[in-house]
Formats: C-alpha cells, sequence, structure tokens
C-alpha cells in the first residue's frame, strides 16, 4: 500500500471532491464480477476497505444512490452531486465500513490489491500477477486478511447503527 508517511488523497473527476483517508486501507480488492463490470462500465474495479471513521471529505457532497448487490443485500453508492463519479460504496445495514473506489485516489499505483476476487468471471485478457491471491467467488475475511486488518475489521463490525 502506500508510503506509511504520506495520506491518501483522492476526489471526484470534476474535482469538487476531496477526500483524505486518515488511515491505510484495512484491504484492497479487485473484483472481477459482472455487477462491478456493468456499474463501472471497465473489466474490474478495486476497492479498498477502511472505517467510515478514518474517510475525511474535505469538499464537495456526496449523494446516495442505492444499487444491487451481488448477495442481493442493501448496497448505497455515494456519488458527486456534480460529477456523478463514485467515490464509496456501503454494504448491508450500516455505513460503519467505507469502501472507496481506488481509481479516485490521486494516486492509485501507491495502492495495489492484495487480491482478485470472482475471477471466475474475469475478462479472458487480464492477467493477475502469480504473487496476488485469486478467488473464485468471495473469500472468508479471516482467512484472506492480516491479522492486524481483520482485527479492524471486527472493531467496526461491533459498532450498532
Amino acid at each position: 500500500m502506500s508510503d506509511t508517511n504520506s495520506k491518501i488523497t483522492g476526489g471526484c473527476s470534476c474535482g469538487n471532491v476531496r477526500y483524505e483517508l486518515k488511515e491505510e486501507p484495512m484491504f484492497i480488492h479487485c473484483c472481477h464480477c459482472h455487477l462491478c463490470q456493468q456499474q463501472t462500465g471497465s473489466a474490474f474495479i478495486t476497492h479498498a476497505f477502511i472505517e467510515d471513521s478514518n474517510l475525511v471529505i474535505h469538499s464537495g457532497e456526496l449523494g446516495s444512490f442505492q444499487g444491487p448487490s451481488g448477495s442481493g443485500g442493501k448496497h448505497t453508492v455515494k456519488a458527486c452531486n456534480n460529477c456523478g463519479a463514485a467515490i464509496v460504496s456501503y454494504f448491508g445495514p450500516t455505513t460503519h465500513l467505507a469502501i472507496i473506489k481506488v481509481g479516485t485516489f490521486d494516486n492509485p499505483s501507491s495502492s495495489p490489491p492484495n487480491a482478485h476476487i470472482f475471477t471466475e468471471s474475469m475478462v479472458a485478457w487480464i492477467k493477475v500477477p502469480n504473487n496476488i491471491k485469486c478467488y473464485k467467488q468471495f473469500y472468508s475475511f479471516q482467512e484472506a486478511w492480516p491479522s492486524e486488518s481483520f482485527s479492524r475489521l471486527q472493531k467496526v463490525r461491533k459498532i450498532k447503527t
């Protein structure tokens, strides 16, 4: 992930929304499911998991949009009210776990993925490096994530709405 001495910053395509992550993401994965392909108009999306309390919006306003999720559960996407660029998703009933769109980072190259998921629907021309974990579908958080990251995830899941 990025240099620990620098904060991750990012924003939307028109520049109205600017944000900062106060901590490093817990985990980053690329999702190759067909739903993510449809939602992005691309071959996959890269998501960074972080506690919502570590996401600071410095400027602009995010509108909320409800969309489908692979599990059939609730999926809220927050996007720039001006250009419509999706910044963050929330899955399930809470907004304590933010899933940031890595493509909105100012330097997405500084935050490579820890894993690729739903590779069973990956387009044929994508080649994942051998040192990156791949899962045909989803993974077990406890098995895939580093222990420190999994501990952070457990803490954020205990927050009551």
